[in-house]
């Protein structure tokens, strides 16, 4: 007899994209925000008196909610945060999935999804995106699905693929169970699902500081949905999951909106020049609406060779080794400077030997 059950000595753990302790390496591959926070998060943290460490922070991390609540328009109460917006996934898989019970997900998606679903040990539901070239397209299995619950990372990872909301609409209307939105990235995309909670009572927005706001080290995240599908989360969550420093950040990070848009903006700027130079050497890339793009190489030029030649050059991207990915790059957007470095890189070792055989 083993001493962790068996459904999780069978399962392989999360595989985070590698964090190199060299700041001087071009890090394009966990797309994190390239731009620094808003000044009003140093200055928040700075604040902090040794008073408020000593003791326990505020369970519900009230001073954010508000706060959050007046950028959303929602109540207080219609706001959980989390450790992170990881910890939202972990709690709804706890609270809405038993086992031997169904939990479905788009595939190519976050990979963590089957991980949880593991760990529950439920039955797992994967439903295949169609996919030609640039084009994704929705299983229409989404549409007539029976299952406890439903996550759809939009835009989705790693393709950056959008879903409209009129059909996001149509896919929780006609399912039973909890949809869960995943709207890490949504904050680079042309629009959200906000405006869908207050219609669907068994709908949870899950929303992060990482990369909107430029606070992946920080590990702060939160959900939007009705307070009563709320309450029942909050059973099964940690006694204090966000500590007083985090909080502080957070809450100055997000009232801080016009300096989060600025960064927002600029990468969809430098996103665009990217995809289109990229365009023009073969690379195909299905319209990203999130701070990354999806890169399948030009036939014949191997993406797990040139994931290691970039390397090789101190530039990360992610190259993930799995079915239907593994002609793909996954390429965080950076500064205009860290996207000239790749380019050039990229032109070195593919453009121009490429064009001179051409020749």
């Amino acid at each position: 007899m083993g001493l962790v059950r068996d459904n999780i000595a069978s399962m392989k753990g999360y595989t985070p994209g590698e964090q190199p302790g060299d700041l001087s390496v071009i890090k394009l591959n966990t797309n994190e925000n390239p731009y620094p926070p808003s000044p009003r998060v140093l200055e928040a943290v700075r604040s902090i008196a040794d008073e408020q460490l000593r003791r326990y922070p505020n369970p519900d991390a009230q001073m954010f909610r508000q706060a959050a609540a007046g950028v959303h328009g929602v109540d207080a109460d219609w706001i959980m945060t989390t450790n992170g917006g990881d910890e939202l996934l972990a709690l709804v898989f706890r609270a809405c999935v038993g086992e031997g019970q169904a939990a479905a997900f788009l595939d190519p998606s976050y990979s963590l999804y089957p991980i949880l679903g593991a760990m529950q040990a439920a039955k797992q539901i994967v439903l295949p995106y169609q996919i030609s070239g640039a084009n994704w397209e929705l299983p229409r299995e989404i549409f007539k699905l029976s299952a406890r619950l439903l996550l759809i990372v939009n835009p989705n990872a790693p393709s950056g693929t959008f879903i409209d909301r009129e059909t996001l609409s149509r896919i929780i209307g006609g399912f039973t169970g909890v949809v869960l939105i995943d709207e890490a990235y949504v904050d680079f995309a042309p629009d959200n699902a906000l405006a869908l909670v207050k219609k669907h009572a068994n709908l949870i927005l899950l929303r992060s500081l990482s990369k909107g706001y430029s606070l992946a080290g920080l590990r702060f995240g939160y959900g939007i949905a009705q307070p009563e599908l709320l309450r029942e989360l909050n059973k099964v969550r940690d006694s204090y999951p966000c500590d007083v420093v985090a909080i502080a950040a957070a809450t100055a990070a997000i009232k801080d909106q016009d300096w989060a848009r600025k960064s927002w903006e600029a990468v969809r700027s430098e996103r665009e020049m990217v995809c289109a130079q990229l365009g023009e050497w073969g690379f195909v890339i299905p319209p990203s609406s999130a701070n990354f793009i999806l890169a399948q190489t030009p036939e014949g030029l191997s993406a797990g060779k040139l994931y290691e030649q970039l390397k090789a050059r101190n530039i990360l991207v992610r190259w993930f080794n799995l079915p239907r990915l593994t002609d793909k790059l996954r390429i965080t957007i950076g500064t205009p400077e860290q996207n000239r470095a790749l380019l050039t890189a990229i032109r070195e070792l593919v453009a121009q030997p490429a064009t001179a055989k051409n020749g």
